[in-house]
């Protein structure tokens, strides 16, 4: 009502001034607005102080808040603590200062305010004026006041220190949990500060460093406004120093980190070993300590920006690191422990920024003896093992190299130069080696080879270019190559320890001339041959490469075919070397290995066989045998077959392995019942045995030896094909049969005499039975006029005729054991003699019966069958 009622006046006003004859413009100047006051005077005397202060609270009206204060303090004293609780959180403490309980000096408690002069109480106040609006005070009055979440409590006495303390640390956690507001929690522990509430400094100390990381770090306001819980008073106190640290930069950037480090770490740490200070543990150690383990760990920009602000050549006051041997340390147990392959520039800078200490001549020696035992010592510290991982922790290596002096750091500096130069080498060619591995494979040569070929096998020609962004392939980017290669060789001092030190310039061309060989480069491997480093290993070395090569080539082939895939690229890398007896042995075998892939030979069923198979077989005449076995009609061309085992690696003199051939040959067209043809292989067999004899005759030792020689086991062979082929039933030609038993009879041992002559003598019935048979079929077993049977005339002349062709086949048979023979031809046919001779009589029982079937009894003029043996025998020899 008091408002409508003003604004009517305020509108008379306006009609009163209001000029009907004017230009509608009204003079306003004179005016002023009307604000309305917190509190209507009708609510204020119907609720009380109490309601009007909390209200006041609600509203942030400080100045008026206060007023009512000064009025009713006897009233509001007791509440006043729910009228603090009543102001927002939010609120600035410096606005409400003069509301705040302090603490008394003299006595140490609550100190009250002081009260102004009395004043003249209304009749409303009084308790006649109360009774007339207030029939009771209510026991709640926070119900009737409509404010449920003052929660009001009276507090009529003083507080103590302590309920002091506990108080401001209860409001200073409200609102830091609650509002996230951390400033104003800050201002309000300093408030209690002034006010003489002690024991909040550690709080205070606490805040001022969140506040530090919530408002002054990079880009703090913009995380906070994305994850307002993500740094609060509760997380603060449960971190550790270095996530504390990690969250103070976490937004930095290359740019900004060191000056981050400055207005922000730095002063952390310092408030750190000041409570330790205060506490009575002091530790001198405490803030390069914590510093040391972030640059660790930090990254490698981030190392670089740090180190730059750390040079030696910069104020003192300015450098993050002021110990020069510290930042030496720091930097070779960050970079050794560093896995990155492809930030070597940034590691170069790392190096740039280190301290460099003259050393005089006298301890030259001394240094690099220490340098040189340091470095085994860590070589054998950085190797891997069960409990650690391939990379040391930074801080296990700074601690290693924390005894160093300066002499020592000095020369370990210079040792990683060599190593950061290696590396750029080694990115620069696609194979960027970890810092750790220079140390790792300082003494170990297994590895520094295993790399050396993984360079020479796998370069990277894009940083060689032409100018348009290809890479140079040619012999140029391999010559340069190998100029890089043997440069990671190294001096011959013992400082530079080169990564491939432990090899040797010879043997880095070695392995780079393979690994040209083994990327299948062959064009480029016959230009090299004519590069000065090349030159030095020599004709033999190069032939032994290639040889290698293709081996490779070859055992990792899956097909056969020479002219396709791994099988090509094996043929056509013995092309790169001048052509030699090994070559060209290597290049047969090759094609060996193609002819027997197309003859579609399987190791098992379904599977052809692969060229590491091929490889394998100790036995290679065994993969003459299968592709005979598989190949139906192969044993037609003999020529084909020789000269596939001619390529297998069996020289063309080697007279056993041939008859083996011709064996395989025979027994395979035996199998396809293609006699004529087995028995001209098997007698082609005979002729080539024979003449290897003539021609090396001191080559051929007694087959009764017990030591059985290469020629006794070829004889071995072919009289057992002579055998075979003499004995089968189904082969009718008889004069070719007893021919090949003759020189079955002719090669076997003593002990298997006797079996060739029974199949001898059962031949040998069987073709006379057979021509009596064929006589008599003929009608010639008639009479003639003397009375005589003519067919027994006839059949005992022809008898007489095949007894005598017989034997003649027998003599020319083992005629060949006396040729070329001189002086001791006599005493071998004396001895064969001896050795047929016994078992004559058996297979020439049946002869000497039919001739004398007639009567039962031999004929008067009939020579004696042994005398008629050694005759024929004796004419084949010496005929």
């Amino acid at each position: 009502m008091e408002l409508q009622s003003s604004q009517g006046e305020d509108a008379d006003v306006a009609d009163d001034d209001f000029d009907p004859w004017g230009d509608g413009k009204i003079d306003v100047s004179d005016t002023t607005p009307f604000i309305p006051p917190p509190l209507s005077l009708p609510d204020f005397l119907l609720h009380g102080a109490l309601w009007g202060a909390l209200q006041l609270a609600r509203d942030c009206h400080f100045e008026v808040l206060q007023l009512l204060v000064d009025k009713h303090s006897n009233d509001l004293f007791p509440y006043r603590f729910a009228i603090l609780d009543a102001i927002p959180l939010h609120a600035h403490p410096m606005r409400y200062l003069s509301l705040f309980p302090s603490v008394n000096v003299v006595n140490g408690e609550e100190q009250r305010q002081s009260r102004r002069s009395p004043r003249e109480q209304d009749w409303v106040e009084s308790e006649d004026g109360k009774s007339l609006y207030f029939l009771a005070l209510p026991q709640d009055l926070s119900d009737y006041i409509h404010l449920p979440t003052f929660g009001l409590h009276s507090q009529p006495s003083s507080l103590t220190h302590n309920q002091l303390q506990n108080w401001y640390k209860a409001r200073i956690a409200q609102i830091e949990a609650e509002a996230g507001l951390t400033d104003i929690a800050l201002e309000l522990a300093q408030v209690a500060a002034s006010l003489g509430v002690s024991g909040l400094e550690h709080l205070g100390e606490e805040l001022s460093l969140l506040s530090r990381l919530i408002y002054d770090a990079p880009r703090a306001q913009e995380q906070n406004l994305v994850d307002a819980a993500q740094w609060s008073l509760s997380r603060w106190q449960s971190s550790d120093t270095q996530t504390i640290i990690q969250g103070y930069l976490k937004s930095s950037t290359t740019e900004t980190i060191s000056d981050d480090i400055r207005r922000l770490v730095i002063p952390y740490l310092y408030v750190l070993e000041s409570r330790l200070e205060r506490a009575g543990r002091p530790d001198a150690n405490l803030h390069t300590h914590l510093l040391y383990d972030y640059i660790l760990s930090a990254p490698l920009e981030f190392c670089l920006s740090i180190f730059d602000a750390s040079k030696p050549v910069n104020p003192s006051s300015t450098r993050i690191i002021r110990n020069d041997e510290d930042l030496a340390r720091l930097a070779l147990a960050r970079l050794y422990s560093s896995d990155e392959l492809d930030q070597w520039s940034i590691m170069s800078n790392i190096f740039e920024c280190l301290p460099e200490w003259p050393t005089a001549a006298e301890h030259q020696h001394d240094g690099d003896a220490e340098a040189e035992t340091t470095l085994a010592s860590l070589t054998e510290f950085v190797q891997p093992s069960t409990t650690r991982s391939n990379v040391a922790p930074p801080q296990d290596l700074f601690a290693f190299f924390k005894p160093l002096l300066s002499t020592a750091l000095s020369h370990a500096l210079d040792i990683l130069d060599v190593h950061l130069e290696c590396g750029e080498i080694l990115a620069r060619w696609g194979v960027a080696a970890p810092l750790f591995w220079f140390l790792q494979s300082a003494r170990d040569e297994r590895q520094q080879r295993a790399w050396a070929t993984r360079m020479a096998r796998r370069p990277s020609f894009g940083t060689y270019g032409d100018g348009n962004g290809k890479g140079l392939e040619d012999e140029k980017g391999y010559a340069r190559l190998l100029h890089d290669m043997v440069k990671l060789v190294g001096s011959t001092t013992s400082l530079a320890r080169g990564a491939f030190r432990l090899l040797g310039r010879l043997e880095v061309t070695k392995i780079f001339f393979a690994g040209v060989l083994g990327t299948g480069r062959f064009d480029i491997a016959k230009k090299l041959l004519s590069n000065s480093q090349v030159k030095k290993l020599g004709p033999q070395t190069i032939e032994e490469l290639c040889l290698a090569a293709s081996r490779e080539f070859y055992d990792n082939a899956e097909s056969g075919n020479l002219h396709s895939g791994d099988m090509k690229l094996a043929y056509d890398c013995l092309s790169v070397p001048p052509l030699t007896d090994a070559i060209q042995a290597e290049r047969s075998f090759i094609e060996a290995t193609s002819k027997i892939y197309s003859f579609r030979v399987t190791s098992r069923p379904g599977i052809l066989i692969t060229p590491i198979e091929i490889r394998l077989i100790k036995d290679r005449l065994t993969l003459v045998a299968r592709v005979l076995s598989e190949n139906e009609g192969a044993y037609k061309y003999p020529d084909v077959i020789l000269d596939l085992v001619y390529k297998l690696g069996y020289p063309k003199n080697d007279a056993v392995s041939e008859v083996k051939v011709y064996a395989m040959l025979s027994d395979s067209a035996l199998q396809a019942e293609d006699f004529e043809n087995a028995a001209a292989t098997t007698e082609r067999m005979v002729a080539l045995l024979n003449q290897r004899q003539r021609l090396s005759p001191s080559s051929f030792a007694n087959s009764s030896s017990t030591n059985e020689s290469p020629v006794d086991e070829a004889r071995e062979v072919c009289w057992h094909s002579c055998y075979q082929l003499g004995r089968q039933s189904e082969y009718k030609d008889a004069q070719r049969k007893m021919r090949l038993l003759g020189h079955a009879l002719q090669l076997c041992p003593s002990e298997n005499t006797l079996d060739i002559l029974t199949v001898w003598r059962r031949l040998e019935d069987d073709t006379m039975g057979k021509f009596q048979e064929d006589r008599e079929k003929d009608g010639r077993g008639s009479r003639g006029v003397n009375g005589l049977d003519r067919g027994s005339r006839s059949g005992a002349l022809a008898t007489g005729s095949l007894r005598a062709q017989l034997s003649e086949y027998a003599a020319s048979a083992a005629r060949p054991r006396l040729l070329d023979q001189g002086a001791d031809a006599a005493a071998i046919a004396a001895k064969t003699f001896n050795r047929v001779a016994a078992n004559f009589p058996l297979s020439l029982r049946g002869m000497r019966n039919r001739n004398s079937e007639d009567d039962g009894t031999p004929r008067s003029g009939s020579p004696d069958v042994g005398s008629q043996a050694r005759q024929a025998i004796s004419r084949g020899w010496v005929g």
